[in-house]
């Protein structure tokens, strides 16, 4: 070991490598708690020194774990004492933003919210956006596929990427850096990375799709009586705003009343008896005219019957508070601590309120006190789901309750958050044996000795 931590040092430099209480000292993750644990900790500054240190790694047979902000629910960033983890920390930069092609060159370390910062000095907007904006990395959100709040509008990561550079464990440097929205030269190997949690390469560099900056943003909080209106809205909305509406958040009553009750900062806008909210936004290109169209389309909507309260933001102050309504996670820990059962699915629309009928029913069955908090990104399919059980000692029974539910769906055990660890033994559930092989294929031909990111997102052999 000493004889690998040596030929590491020489590569990255000895800022470049972290030993001891400088592991021990760094948490292990924002819901994870506790410490960081890692033989050694590299912070590579060059996608050379990435090649050099996984070459490296190959050679002593040793395992490597990429880590970003550490912001994952399924622990796909996980490590242990007898993992190299490799932190893109200090590859931070951006490299260079085109304005006449809208797009950006940066390195897999940079933080989202000094992105989104950046690129809007030139009016321009990179519209991946969800609340961990200040502390995840864009290689993290490359590798896990990342969502977010304005899907419904935008597409989810892979629809940002134009280009990308990745290292295999061998060291070999696979730079395919197109700043091209069109580039149709066979395999898209890029795609092989997106999404991939690490598992198949560490991503070092990528060029990223900008879009214009929005003009003007309205934003409003509406509540609904029945979910017949939430779903019958969405569609009014979508056809009202023409393709403008880019965020459509929906909260159930009993989440709403949580992040603006006595656990939360956040002030209630709205009383919290009503059986549905949803947080909209509309970003249009006319600033003197768009705030009084989308008041005139919320106007209509009451008078269909399609809303029964609203609150419109006057402000930036005003979104923003709105917005951490839905987005505030330190509420859950505050009543419940780390110890909470998430899930990420995906599903028809129209099967939701079915969904939650039938969890309610099988975790009133199996356990004498328990909490569902349901919440979602609606409009493209994707719900959140908290569940608290007493004792919290069962969260494999949670797990298949969940899990067979969505299956008798044709749901998705994944809508936006990976596999990771959390949900590697559920992917029966939504990818075939077939889909699952051949998966095993590509890690085998990538890295055959499975030493990148081990025991993350496929399930055992």
């Amino acid at each position: 070991m000493t004889d690998l931590i040596s030929q590491l040092r020489n590569i990255v430099g000895d800022k470049g490598l972290l030993l001891g209480d400088d592991i021990s000292s760094r948490s292990a993750g924002f819901w994870q708690g506790g410490a960081l644990q890692a033989k050694a900790l590299l912070r590579p500054q060059t996608t050379q020194q990435v090649a050099e240190v996984l070459q490296l790694c190959r050679q002593h047979q040793q395992t490597v774990v990429t880590q970003g902000g550490c912001t994952s629910l399924v622990d796909s960033h996980h490590s242990s004492a007898d993992n190299i983890v490799l932190s893109t920390e200090r590859m931070n930069a951006i490299e260079s933003i085109d304005i006449a092609n809208r797009t950006v060159t940066v390195q897999a370390g940079l933080i989202l919210e000094q992105l989104q910062q950046a690129v809007s000095e030139q009016q321009l907007s990179f519209p991946v956006d969800f609340g961990a904006r200040g502390s995840c990395t864009l290689g993290g959100m490359m590798a896990t596929n990342a969502g977010g709040n304005s899907v419904l509008r935008y597409g989810m990561m892979r629809e940002q990427v134009l280009g990308i550079e990745a290292v295999l464990m061998d060291g070999t440097v696979i730079s395919s850096m197109t700043p091209y929205l069109k580039n149709n030269t066979g395999y898209d190997l890029k795609q092989l990375f997106i999404g991939s949690e690490g598992t198949l390469g560490v991503i070092t560099r990528a060029v990223l799709r900008l879009r214009p900056q929005p003009l003007s943003s309205q934003t409003s909080l509406v509540a609904t009586d029945d979910f017949t209106q939430v779903s019958q809205l969405l569609s009014y909305l979508d056809q009202q705003f023409n393709g403008g509406l880019s965020a459509y958040e929906v909260m159930w009553q009993d989440f709403y009343a949580l992040n603006t009750g006595e656990h939360s900062h956040n002030k209630p806008p709205m009383p919290a008896d009503y059986n549905y909210y949803v947080l909209l936004e509309y970003q249009g290109n006319n600033p003197a005219s768009d705030a009084q169209h989308f008041e005139n389309i919320l106007g209509e909507a009451f008078e269909a019957e399609l809303i029964v309260d609203a609150v419109i933001a006057k402000s930036d102050a005003e979104r923003i508070a709105l917005w951490e309504i839905r987005d505030d996670a330190e509420t859950e820990k505050a009543k419940f601590g780390c110890f909470l059962h998430t899930f990420d699915v995906s599903l028809a629309i129209g099967d939701m309120p079915l969904l939650i009928k039938q969890l309610h029913k099988q975790l009133e069955q199996a356990f004498q006190h328990y909490e569902l908090l349901v919440f979602g990104h609606l409009a493209d399919g994707n719900l959140h789901l908290c569940i608290w059980e007493d004792g919290m000692q069962r969260k494999s029974e949670v797990e298949n309750i969940v899990y067979q539910e969505i299956a008798k769906l044709q749901g998705s055990i994944s809508a936006e958050h990976g596999i990771g660890l959390e949900k590697r033994d559920h992917l029966h559930h939504s990818r075939s044996p077939a889909e699952i092989a051949l998966m095993w294929t590509v890690k085998n031909a990538l890295d055959p000795q499975h030493l990148l990111n081990p025991g993350k997102t496929l399930p055992k052999q």
